[in-house]
């Protein structure tokens, strides 16, 4: 424990002094770490294989080898997405509020770096990529700690990025990573030092970070996101958006688990998003009422209708309304990401009024949930909590702000009593 201390002291020593850098010299240290992965491209591509040969060796699950594995156009759109962060406006130093409290005494609210963030992932090695460039973007200090079966990855990644910072104004120590199991525990006791958790994985897994830490913690437990073909659908577009958004990265969790469909379309449109599902091999898994229009696919039980498969497993259910849709959402959704096919703008727009979730989508596929596709450069990870930040969180997520004022020999007894002297309260941006 004491090892891990010393790490968490040295990292928050970096962020106190990375926190007050400039925008250039940020963005100078961001383009460094891109450059630095380029230059180590083939040791980061040969230390994922072995990665990937060892975890098939050891049984590894489909749905965390896919995250696993990083190729050569994984790493390249990393890299990328690390230069578009260099690219984002500043997020430290905004001035939210500039505002007269009386003659000569001055109150701002600034935007300030959160502090240490800790983040901790199951595979998915770019995810160190992505975070770490956030990470300096928007000030702050990051211990990593990466799933066992990404390990050489991760070290691999690091390495080079903290190559390329020792070239910069920022300290290669604001960037840490921790390698083994019992590390994860001694992080989440780190509430002197870390600011921030953010986990990244199962939603077993995130559920045991959330329920070992007194440190906030940011992220989702469950990716059960529903796609609702409404009675005025478009078949052609309803059959598209079903497949890529089933199909196009099933171990993704904004990839749908469950398929509700209105009764009037549903026996025009199942047999087409059927045969196109099964051509993919995808298992279907259907109420009764789905049954009689799609014969030989699987019952599905009321574990179905809240389970992440995370795999090409689709459970559908036929629905009399747009209400019972949104109810079915509601009740068994995860807050993540859910979409809607219809030509009919008011149902639209109430099912996106009324579907309670970070992302509610209209005539398209919920896999565009992401953080680099919203224009964020990258993600330190979505969630799904009711308060904010929501969905893919990006540089916001990342700062908060304080409150600076500054006087002339003010004292808060002249604003008090008989004779109290009045604020004026005047807004100066």
């Amino acid at each position: 424990m004491e090892n891990i201390i010393a790490v968490a002291q040295q990292t928050r020593q970096a962020a106190l002094k990375l926190a007050v850098l400039s925008t250039e010299a940020k963005n100078q240290a961001i383009e460094a770490i891109a450059q630095a992965l380029e230059s180590a491209k083939d040791e980061i591509l040969q230390a994922n294989i072995a990665d990937c040969e060892t975890s098939l060796a050891e049984g590894i699950a489909e749905p965390l080898y896919k995250r696993l594995k990083l190729d050569e156009h994984k790493l390249r759109d990393a890299i990328a997405g690390v230069r578009d962060v260099g690219k984002l406006a500043e997020p430290v130093g905004t001035v939210q509020i500039h505002r007269e409290i009386d003659t000569g005494l001055i109150l701002k609210r600034l935007t300030c770096p959160l502090g240490v963030l800790g983040i901790i992932f199951e595979a998915r090695p770019e995810a160190a990529i992505q975070i770490v460039s956030l990470a300096i973007k928007s000030g702050n200090g990051v211990i990593l700690k990466g799933g066992k079966e990404a390990i050489r990855s991760c070290d691999a990644i690091v390495k080079a990025i903290k190559q390329g910072l020792s070239q910069t104004a920022v300290n290669p120590d604001a960037v840490q990573l921790l390698t083994t199991r019992e590390e994860i525990l001694q992080l989440l006791k780190l509430d002197k030092y870390v600011d921030l958790i953010i986990p990244r994985g199962s939603n077993s897994f995130v559920r045991f970070v959330q329920d070992n830490t007194r440190i906030p913690v940011l992220g989702h437990a469950d990716g059960v996101c529903h796609l609702y073909i409404d009675k005025a659908a478009d078949v052609e577009k309803a059959v598209a958006i079903t497949v890529d958004a089933k199909t196009s990265y099933p171990a993704a969790c904004n990839a749908i688990e469950t398929l509700l469909v209105h009764a009037n379309i549903a026996p025009k449109v199942l047999p087409q998003i059927s045969e196109a599902l099964q051509k993919l091999k995808v298992e279907l898994r259907g109420d009764e009422r789905t049954r009689q229009i799609l014969h030989n696919i699987l019952e599905a039980t009321e574990q179905d209708w809240e389970t992440e498969y995370t795999a090409l497993i689709l459970s559908i259910k036929i629905v009399d309304s747009l209400e019972e849709a949104i109810a079915h959402i509601n009740e068994y959704g995860s807050k993540h990401t859910d979409g809607i096919v219809s030509e009919d703008e008011e149902a639209a727009q109430t099912f996106l009024a009324l579907v309670n979730a970070a992302g509610v989508y209209h005539n398209c596929s919920t896999r565009f949930a992401d953080g680099f596709r919203y224009g964020f450069g990258a993600e330190v990870g979505i969630s799904t909590q009711q308060m904010p930040p929501r969905g893919p969180v990006g540089l916001e997520g990342l700062v908060t702000y304080k409150y600076q004022m500054s006087g002339n020999g003010h004292i808060s007894a002249t604003y008090t009593g008989a004779n109290a002297k009045s604020f004026t309260h005047r807004d100066l941006l």
